[in-house]
C-alpha cells in the first residue's frame, strides 16, 4: 500500500485542507482507474463564498477539483461525505468535462451493514446523469434492501451535488 501511495503522490498533486490522507489516496487510485491515466494533476476549484452559500453542499475545504492530464482537463471530482445509519461515509463523484457523471464510488464505508451501496452494480445508475437531471431514491434510482439509509443518503447527496454544480455553471465557475 505504501508503494501505491508513493506512486500516486509522485504522479499527481493536490493540497487539501480537511480531507484525510487515506481518502485522498483512494481518490487518486480511483482517478487512475476511472480515467485510465498514469499521471494527472488535481487542482482545487475555488468557489466564492457568496456562490457557495447558494448551493446545497459545501464546496469549501477543496472538495471540488479539476483533473488534468498533460494540461488538458479530463474531468472533475467532488469528494464528499454523507450519512449512513450511525456514521458518515466518504464518496467521490467523477464528472466528464461536460459535467455528466462519469462514475461514483464509495471510498470508505464505516458500517457493518449496508455495504451494498459500494457495489458498482448499484452505483452505475448514476453514470451519465447530467446537472439538469432530477433523481429520486426508489424512483429512477433503485432501492437496496438492507442499505436503505445509506442508499437514500447517497442518492440525496448525488442530487445535491448535481444541483450545486448547476449553480456553479450558471455562475461561470466552469
Amino acid at each position: 500500500m505504501l508503494v501505491i501511495a508513493t506512486v500516486f503522490m509522485a504522479f499527481s498533486s493536490i493540497e487539501t485542507k480537511d480531507i484525510p490522507e487515506k481518502v485522498i489516496i483512494k481518490v487518486k487510485k480511483a482517478i487512475n482507474d476511472t480515467y485510465e491515466v498514469a499521471s494527472f494533476d488535481m487542482k482545487p476549484i475555488t468557489v466564492p463564498q457568496n456562490i457557495d452559500k447558494q448551493t446545497k453542499i459545501d464546496f469549501g475545504n477543496e472538495r471540488l477539483v479539476s483533473i488534468k492530464n498533460n494540461e488538458t482537463i479530463i474531468g472533475y471530482a467532488y469528494i464528499g461525505e454523507t450519512a449512513s445509519m450511525k456514521n458518515l461515509f466518504d464518496y467521490v463523484i467523477f464528472f466528464e468535462p461536460d459535467l455528466r457523471i462519469k462514475k461514483s464510488k464509495v471510498l470508505i464505508y464505516r458500517e457493518d451493514y449496508g455495504r451494498q451501496i459500494g457495489s458498482q452494480r448499484w452505483l452505475k445508475q448514476f453514470i451519465g446523469l447530467q446537472i439538469s437531471d432530477t433523481i429520486e431514491y426508489g424512483g429512477n434510482i433503485d432501492a437496496i434492501s438492507g442499505a436503505t439509509i445509506s442508499a437514500r443518503s447517497m442518492t440525496i447527496a448525488t442530487q445535491n451535488v448535481l444541483k450545486s454544480i448547476a449553480i456553479l455553471k450558471e455562475n461561470t465557475i466552469f
